[in-house]
Order: C-alpha cells, then structure tokens, then sequence
C-alpha cells in the first residue's frame, strides 16, 4: 500500500524539485532519506520512476518546517539527491532552491504574508546560516509574475531577494578555512573561502583553459575533470573537511577575466560536472573571493578591484549580480550581507506516492 505526502514542485532560481513539510517525512534521517530517494527515483540514470529530472540542478529537495531559532520564522534543511547513487547529501546549502523557501512557508500557512512585501527569515539547518526572503505579497498573497528575468530562465517572474546575514564560515567555521588566501594544491594555486558555500577557486588558464569555455566542452575534458577532483579533495582535507571523496563540498570553481566590465567569469562545478549556469550561494563565495586581496579571483578584478558592493558572477548562461556589504581593512575584511535576486515557479501541488513500509 502507497503512503501520501503532500508536495509541491517548484522552480527555484535556477534549479527545481519537491518541496516538502519536515512533519510529513520520517523523523530519523535514515528514513527520511530512502523516503527521499523513492520520491526522486534514485538510483537511476533517467530517475524515470520518480520526481528527478536526471541531472543534479533538478534532483534537489526543500524540506521546511517552523523553526525553533528565535530570530527564523522556517527552517530550510535542502538535500541533494545523488541520481546515480542511493545517496542524499545535507552537508551543503543551495540558494536557488531557496528561493522558493520563503513562497512556499507563506502558502503552507508557516509564515503569515504581509501587503505588499513579506519578509520570510530562514534558517538553513544545513550551514546554521541565516537569510532573509524578501516575497511579493500584494494584497497579502504570493505574486509569482513579474518582471524580474535570470539568466537560464525562460519566463520572466516576481523577484525575490535573498540577504544572507551569517554566512562566513558556514560549513568549516572560517572564511579562509586554511588560514592563508592562497594555497598551492597538487602543483595549482587555489583560494579555499567558505561564505555561503565552500568553494575551490582556481585560475582557468592555470589549468589550460580561458574560463569561457561550454560545460559540455569543459566536462568532455575527462583529464580535467581528474585533476580538478584531485586538487578538491587534498582541499578538502586542508579546509578541515576531511576525506571530501563522498561529498558534494568544497566546490570547485574555475574564474577568469570577465567578458564585460564589473565582473568576474567563472565557471562552477557541482563537482563532478560544470553548472549550466551558476550557484547562488556558489556566487556570492566568488565575489567574496574577489574582495580578499592576494586571492586569485582577486587578480581577475582588476585593475578597477573589488572592495565589495554590486559585481557581476558571468556563468555559461549570462550572470548573477550579486551585492557584498563588508566592514574592516583590506586584509581582515568581514562579508556583513551576502545578497543577490532570485525568482521562483510553483509548477504543481498533490501527494507524491511511497511505499507505506518506508514511512
């Protein structure tokens, strides 16, 4: 017998998936998990037999619930579904999907809405990060359309602007989890900065590359991608994270000159493939990296630098502006508000179906 659980799917930023009440999935993580796979149709190339789309920017889940912190109205736990694996991943946070946090805890009655902005304040449980969801509520409903067009979206839709408060450190406890803005890794230099998500970032050219290069030219490079994964791996075990081999953190970066003024290339792994476009929180940890003098997306940023700001992320499919409030010197400076504009799509409601015996 087929158990019910409610579930809406959105499009969120640039990535899609269930979203789900934490009050109707399994409490203990184990079977909260095999729930969760059964829902995408994991392990399997197509996820044919479930909710993914077979590609890890759609293989993605939101589970929110009310939240016990005192400064949060929802806790936001995402979860990464592996496709080819039985595996589900907690450890990072994605900011597309959570774009889509804030609408949904209003229509789930978690948060009440407000005419004509709603702020909806979310803890990630997975980086114990604060963010502020600025949603459109006129008449104190969610407006899903709007004007507000991102790269790698069709449609235009309403914006929705994500402040993240706390972000330094969210996954190893410092910005520069190796203690230095550079560190040669397997023979390439690298910057190993966690603000919002932890990232690898590294010269394109220094591994033979310009930084514009497709994702499907850059993941048809298997030696590439090899000695990518290798220089993340002995990162991961320098930024404190231990053998990384299983997980989808640190996330490695390739940056390069901009093709326009006021911005950065870059190009994000997640990490075994290139984005088709960018990670939110992948963003807003380059241009942090920019603004850290001596790092090597530093050196991209000129001759004009970058001290923080509004800047420009170029990815394969256009960019994300993104804007950094900081405080202090140059050479200790403190990221205060992370921000950049995202929109989302509620796409469809109902009940997914599982197996009664994993609930």
């Amino acid at each position: 017998m087929d158990h019910r659980i409610p579930c809406v799917l959105m499009r969120g930023g640039t990535s899609r998936g269930p979203y789900l009440l934490a009050s109707d999935l399994p409490a203990d993580p184990t079977r909260r998990d095999a729930v969760l796979l059964r829902i995408m149709g994991s392990p399997h190339p197509l996820q044919v037999d479930g909710l993914g789309g077979s590609n890890s920017l759609t293989s993605k889940v939101a589970i929110v619930s009310r939240s016990r912190e005192p400064d949060a109205d929802v806790d936001y736990l995402f979860a990464q579904v592996s496709v080819n694996e039985a595996k589900v991943d907690t450890k990072p946070n994605c900011g597309n999907m959570l774009a889509g946090v804030g609408p949904f805890a209003i229509e789930a009655g978690l948060v009440a809405a407000r005419d004509p902005e709603t702020i909806v304040r979310i803890f990630n449980v997975n980086t114990s990060t604060l963010v502020e969801a600025v949603v459109q509520t006129p008449g104190a409903r969610v407006e899903y359309a709007g004007d507000t067009r991102i790269d790698d979206v069709n449609d235009a839709a309403a914006p929705i602007k994500l402040a993240f408060l706390n972000a330094m450190g969210a996954v190893t406890g410092k910005l520069l989890p190796t203690g230095g803005v550079v560190d040669v890794i397997d023979g390439v230099e690298a910057s190993c900065v966690d603000l919002a998500m932890p990232v690898v970032i590294m010269a394109a050219e220094a591994l033979g590359k310009t930084g514009h290069e497709t994702p499907a030219e850059l993941d048809a490079d298997r030696a590439l991608l090899a000695r990518i994964e290798a220089v993340r791996r002995k990162a991961g075990h320098l930024m404190g994270m231990g053998d990384v081999s299983e997980m989808v953190v640190p996330k490695p970066v390739l940056v390069s000159r901009p093709r326009q003024p006021g911005g950065i290339g870059s190009r994000y792994f997640t990490p075994h493939a290139c984005h088709r476009s960018h990670a939110a929180t992948g963003a807003l940890a380059v241009g942090t990296a920019a603004a850290l003098p001596g790092s090597v997306a530093s050196r991209y940023v000129r001759p004009d630098g970058f001290s923080g700001g509004a800047l420009r992320i170029e990815h394969p499919a256009g960019a994300i502006p993104i804007n950094l409030e900081m405080t202090g010197e140059p050479g200790a400076r403190v990221v205060t508000r992370a921000s950049l504009v995202r929109t989302a799509r509620r796409i469809f409601e109902g009940n997914v179906l599982v197996p009664a015996s994993l609930i």
